[in-house]
């Protein structure tokens, strides 16, 4: 590989990098929008937290199972394709959120009172699971295309930067929400449905038009040439010394096969992730609605300290991690995991135990320092997937995980809205079963402390056998 040709790759990386994530933030700007409308959907349609969190629930079940379906068909066709058509057909859906109540003419989607029927729940609930539905398209194609154009050794750091897009569009769309709410009122809600929607659709015109789904597609060599040509210590425990073709058809399945759902690796990745994703959601999911009616914030406030939570903590939280990661523990992903997993859930007990006449910002510092630790693991155990059944499997692992991560979703969904809502439970049942995933979480990773750092090695007895 040529100096020319060196330069020409490193630029295109960080232009599918760059993509990517501003793709991933309109992705965000279309699924955070619901949680940060909220309130203004309790308040104003009579929507009740157990209804609420059903929505949450199922349309995390139903992303998990399309994160799995997408993954496999990730890994044979077009990845760029899957995630352009997701955005567009998100696009759609919010729309048709917005403007439900509008049907009511011929529906019957309000009472007399202006709230919603259950006519109205259901349109909005389906829509939402839907919604989950086409949110699956995203994330495994952009795995597998990470893995595909970043060599193992850099890409915790690199997925790490690509994953602060989920921080990015949350904290974004949640203070941009926080704002359309405190300007024009809680009988605005369907605002924070067709504004996002709006910039999403632009963002999929960029990211069809704009990327490859690997350097072959630009005429380059594969990724592990670059590391020939630098002489880098992945170059020996690469799959792709195997040829492009022996990896198709029944091979190709029999390798994922043995790679993802025969790997005890991505099982405990997958279990722990789940841990993982309460915690998350615990903050992204309810986080205004338990700061203004378990703290006593106003809705502003509360937007904007889980905007900060997203966009400082998450932020900072997945760099650092990934730093971390590839700089001091050898890109052992599991380890930087179980550290930052337990910094979370040390995090949200504090918050939980600040008195509620505490200044406000004490609160603040707590939720973003949960979000900074929370956000590493969510971010590496990603990464863990696609080093653990290398970049020929990525997506099909990552797929696999997705289903644990948004079952998670039961607890955090409509688990987390029964409490809230029970009588001598509340917001406090909410927490304590928050930090018990946690501390589940550490544990299981823990015990991954003397894992490899990926399974490239372990492929090639693979490929050896088929």
């Amino acid at each position: 590989m040529d100096a020319q040709t060196r330069t020409r790759y490193v630029k295109l990386q960080w232009k599918t990098l760059i993509i990517l994530m501003v793709g991933y933030i309109c992705y965000y700007f279309l699924r955070k929008n619901f949680s940060a409308a909220i309130p203004a959907m309790e308040a104003t349609l009579g929507l009740s937290k157990v209804q609420l969190g059903t929505f949450l629930t199922l349309n995390g079940i139903v992303y998990g199972l399309s994160r799995m379906v997408n993954g496999i068909l990730a890994d044979r066709y077009s990845k760029k394709v899957l995630m352009s058509l997701g955005l567009v057909l998100s696009c759609i859906i919010n729309l048709v959120i917005c403007f439900s109540p509008k049907m009511n003419g011929f529906l019957d989607l309000l009472d007399g009172e202006g709230k919603a029927t259950l006519g109205l729940v259901y349109l909005i609930g389906s829509l939402w699971v839907i919604n989950g539905y086409v949110h699956g398209m995203a994330y495994p194609p952009i795995a597998a295309m990470m893995a595909h154009w970043f060599r193992p050794s850099e890409l915790a750091t690199k997925q790490s930067i690509w994953n602060a897009s989920h921080s990015i569009g949350a904290g974004v769309v949640i203070a941009l929400c926080g704002w359309l709410l405190a300007r024009f009122g809680y009988g605005a809600w369907n605002l924070c449905f067709i504004v996002p929607a709006v910039i999403a659709f632009l963002g999929a015109i960029l990211m069809f038009t704009s990327l490859k789904d690997s350097p072959e597609d630009y005429g380059l060599p594969p990724v592990e040439a670059f590391d020939a040509e630098t002489g880098h210590a992945d170059s020996g425990k690469t799959v792709s010394e195997a040829p492009e073709a022996q990896l198709t058809g029944e091979r190709l399945k029999k390798f994922i096969s043995r790679m993802v759902f025969k790997n005890p690796y991505i099982w405990g990745i997958s279990i722990a992730d789940f841990c993982v994703y309460v915690i998350r959601f615990t903050i992204l999911e309810w986080g205004t609605s338990f700061l203004t009616q378990y703290k006593g914030f106003d809705i502003a406030l509360a937007a904007s300290i889980v905007a900060a939570s997203e966009l400082i903590g998450g932020v900072f939280g997945t760099i650092v991690a990934g730093w971390i990661t590839d700089k001091f523990l050898g890109s052992r992903t599991l380890r930087t995991s179980a550290l930052f997993t337990l910094g979370a859930t040390l995090s949200f007990t504090a918050f939980w135990l600040i008195p509620h006449d505490a200044h406000w910002i004490w609160s603040a510092i707590a939720i973003v320092a949960s979000a900074f630790f929370i956000y590493g693991p969510q971010a590496l155990l990603g990464v863990s997937c696609s080093q653990y059944a290398t970049k020929r499997a990525s997506g099909s692992a990552n797929g696999f995980c997705g289903v644990f991560c948004y079952a998670a979703t039961i607890i955090s969904g409509i688990g987390f809205g029964f409490l809230a809502d029970r009588p001598g439970m509340g917001w406090n049942a909410v927490f304590i079963v928050a930090i018990a995933f946690g501390l589940l979480g550490t544990l299981i990773l823990g015990t991954c402390w003397r894992a490899p750092a990926d399974g490239y090695a372990k492929a090639k007895e693979v490929l050896a056998i088929l």
